[in-house]
């Protein structure tokens, strides 16, 4: 940021594997409740909702950055308790169907888990996502959500200390205005 100007460069969300990842989690859940839901199940509203939170939240957190990091700070804590939701959906479509979530350290959970700790895309899985029977996309996404979960609150860790360090849009506005009168 310009030591002239209060407004610090934004957006750029692009880049961030938070938003990167909870991406796969949105295209992913599409694709399952296309698959696997009736249309017509109010349950597909809520996933696609959720899913569709999840990024675009980090999105708007990114591009509010520049004039509210509180407001980036909220957003991307709400972004991480839409794709906290999602689990739950997969595990209640698992049980009630009778079908077997992976355990935490079951080998499949560890090879996606192992997948998703490398900076991949949604067509690294669409394969498995669009032809797998449900029993195994809802625990592959259920694997990914997790580790989407895990970077939004890596994000929010880091926004603290810059929303301390920096201030907020108010304190910014007011040292540039004094800042501008002292030349």
């Amino acid at each position: 940021m310009a030591d002239d100007s209060f407004i610090p460069s934004h957006g750029g969300y692009q880049n961030l594997k938070a938003f990167q990842k909870a991406r796969i989690v949105y295209d992913g859940t599409v694709c399952f409740c296309s698959r696997f839901l009736d249309k017509r199940d109010r349950t597909v509203d809520q996933m696609v909702q959720a899913a569709r939170s999840g990024k675009q939240d980090i999105l708007e957190g990114s591009q509010a950055s520049g004039t509210s990091k509180e407001m980036e700070l909220k957003l991307v804590n709400v972004a991480r308790a839409s794709l906290e939701e999602l689990p739950e959906d997969y595990r209640d479509y698992l049980r009630v169907r009778s079908l077997k979530p992976w355990a935490k350290d079951a080998k499949e959970a560890l090879f996606v888990r192992k997948l998703g700790a490398q900076n991949r895309s949604y067509e690294s899985y669409g394969t498995d996502i669009e032809t797998r029977p449900a029993e195994v996309v809802a625990n592959i996404l259920t694997c990914l959500i997790h580790q989407t979960n895990f970077l939004p609150d890596q994000l929010r860790r880091q926004l603290e200390p810059a929303f301390l360090a920096g201030g907020g849009w108010s304190e910014r506005m007011t040292r540039a205005r004094l800042r501008s009168r002292k030349t």
